[in-house]
């Protein structure tokens, strides 16, 4: 009796060892689930929103107030007043905005956002909202009267580093040499300064230029050159946020509210609304 008794406690103590050492040796999993961007962003109470404070009509900041207005500022006051948040704008530029997307500097960049197979390997963009052709502006003394009179040889045509318009001028343009423009330097100072023949921009800006200035003239192209859509940009992974304001993009287009907002910055000719 004693030997039976004697052999139970040995193979209950073999067993209880050789659990503890399992489960030691395979500790069990407790992983904890990352928040999404758009919890993150309630979380946070705001919404950080890079921009291009030099877009007129879209993200611009008055040098003399520093005020900031535009279709993008209303938008993105209407989004985060949807999103219960408060609105933190991070000032970014073309070049810059998919950096301080991929670091984290900004939660969306939104200052009308040309949509371009480059940029879609980089970034994801949301619906978009507004479509911009190309616009070329020349000073009032210039030789320059037609857009065919830009790709010439001889001529010095401007473009703004990070815009869409640059990869595309550097195939379009057969004749005239393409002057690349790196911020903080304006393509326009380069064509009021005589260093470039002409700058091309598109409908929001070459507005600035006529609203702001005595010496600028529009060369508009006489049939389409190259139509773009801008949209909202958000780093890729995490598809939270963007499927938020994709909806929201589609119940402003759809609800009038879009076209009131661009009608208020008078860019009601490019606006894309339902």
């Amino acid at each position: 009796m004693n030997h039976l008794l004697h052999s139970c406690r040995l193979a209950l103590a073999l067993f209880v060892a050789a659990a503890a050492s399992a489960s030691h040796a395979a500790p069990q999993s407790t992983s904890v689930a990352m928040p999404t961007r758009l919890e993150r962003v309630a979380a946070a109470g705001e919404l950080r929103v890079c921009i291009w404070p030099q877009y007129y009509s879209v993200t611009y900041r008055n040098p003399k107030t520093r005020l900031l207005s535009g279709i993008d500022i209303d938008i993105a006051n209407e989004l985060a007043r949807e999103l219960g948040v408060t609105v933190r704008f991070v000032d970014s530029s073309f070049v810059q905005f998919i950096d301080k997307l991929n670091t984290d500097a900004c939660d969306i960049a939104m200052h009308a956002i040309g949509i371009s197979p480059e940029r879609q390997t980089r970034v994801q963009f949301t619906r978009p909202y507004l479509r911009s052709d190309f616009y070329a502006i020349t000073s009032k003394s210039s030789s320059i009267h037609t857009w065919s009179d830009l790709d010439q040889p001889g001529r010095v045509i401007a473009v703004l580093q990070g815009t869409v318009m640059e990869p595309v001028l550097r195939q379009r343009l057969q004749h005239a040499t393409m002057l690349l423009v790196q911020p903080p330097r304006s393509h326009a100072q380069e064509v009021e300064s005589g260093r470039a023949d002409a700058f091309i921009t598109d409908f929001p800006f070459s507005r600035r230029m006529l609203d702001l200035t005595d010496w600028a003239r529009l060369i508009a192209p006489p049939q389409p050159f190259h139509p773009t859509d801008y949209a909202y940009a958000l780093a890729r992974g995490d598809r939270s946020l963007l499927e938020r304001v994709d909806a929201f993009v589609a119940a402003i287009r759809k609800d009038g509210r879009l076209r009131r907002f661009a009608q208020a910055h008078r860019l009601e000719d490019i606006v894309l609304a339902d």
